[in-house]
């Protein structure tokens, strides 16, 4: 049996209300037990990811001094280019073994929010890398509504509960170049152990061995996805939102067998955030005699204003 079970989309999209109870129910045993779930039946479709990966190992390939220039200073990497080893995992000095780029939100109809989100930035060599990337978060944003109505049932709210809070969300799209290991790393592994910040995080590239789950025992296991699945895991904002009801799972990125230090591993992750005034207060369904209230009120913007603060990314 795998490590973290698998669920597939078109059972909630379906008519059949027992397909669609029992796609509810499975997701939530799932995020309440381990935290990740393998996802089928998604919007993304195999061309369009082949056109993803092609576009992000060209702008990898691209000299480390052109990339540099796409590395914005005061926004905190929300955009651009951050560059090889700047990100380190809370609590952890040595920065991970990798290289990244950030698209965010495409606002549509909200002034305020346009001016809030730092903007896109544009890849003047690959004219076709910023037009992919923005299909690509569209796509993952349209999964990620419908794993969040499920997960409002599941919690006993009305199943649009998230749909205004995601609308316009300071959302990211991350596609990670972890580059060949060149000389034997001391402390640092490719992503330290880790809680993800935002809502939930939807992984392409989650296929090989490398990602790593800490199960309820305090093991870490495999977490591996078929080729036509996305790997989907609860981040600290749902947990708190949910008082740990829905679970936020350490995880981690291990560096391969020494064979295989020279190939490059990639992943693309897509971090859904609310918009920055998200009440993250814990929901009152979710406190009871055995679970009291464990989380001070605050709200998403300035919860992730912290984390940021944490990893190294804002002064």
């Amino acid at each position: 049996m795998k490590p973290v079970p698998s669920v597939d989309l078109n059972d909630f999209l379906s008519d059949d209300p027992i397909k669609k109870q029992d796609f509810v129910d499975r997701l939530g045993k799932a995020y309440q037990d381990i935290g990740f779930v393998a996802l089928k039946g998604h919007f993304l479709d195999d061309a369009l990811v082949e056109k993803l990966y092609s576009e992000i190992k060209n702008f990898f390939d691209l000299p480390t001094e052109i990339k540099q220039r796409y590395e914005i200073p005061g926004i905190g990497g929300q955009r651009g280019y951050v560059s090889f080893g700047k990100e380190s995992a809370k609590g952890k000095k040595e920065g991970d073994l990798k290289e990244f780029w950030h698209f965010g939100q495409y606002v549509e109809g909200d002034a305020k929010l346009e001016a809030e989100y730092p903007k896109n930035v544009i890849v003047k060599e690959l004219p076709e890398f910023n037009a992919v990337g923005k299909e690509v978060f569209k796509m993952l944003e349209k999964t990620a509504k419908y794993v969040l109505r499920a997960l409002a049932i599941h919690l006993n709210l009305k199943d649009t509960y998230f749909d205004d809070y995601i609308l316009n969300g300071n959302s990211i799209l991350r596609p990670i170049h972890y580059p060949p290991i060149v000389n034997e790393p001391k402390e640092a592994v490719r992503a330290a152990a880790h809680g993800d910040i935002n809502l939930i995080t939807l992984l392409i590239g989650a296929q090989g061995k490398g990602l790593q789950v800490k199960n309820n025992k305090g093991e870490w296991v495999d977490a591996i996805a078929a080729p036509d699945e996305l790997m989907i895991n609860v981040g600290d904002m749902l947990s708190r939102h949910t008082n740990n009801k829905l679970k936020s799972t350490i995880h981690r990125v291990v560096n391969p067998p020494k064979d295989l230090w020279g190939t490059s591993r990639y992943s693309v992750p897509f971090f859904m955030h609310p918009v920055s005034d998200m009440k993250l207060d814990v929901l009152e369904g979710c406190i009871d005699e055995a679970h009291p209230k464990q989380y001070e009120n605050i709200t998403a913007g300035a919860f992730l204003n912290e984390r940021l603060i944490e990893l190294g990314l804002k002064n």
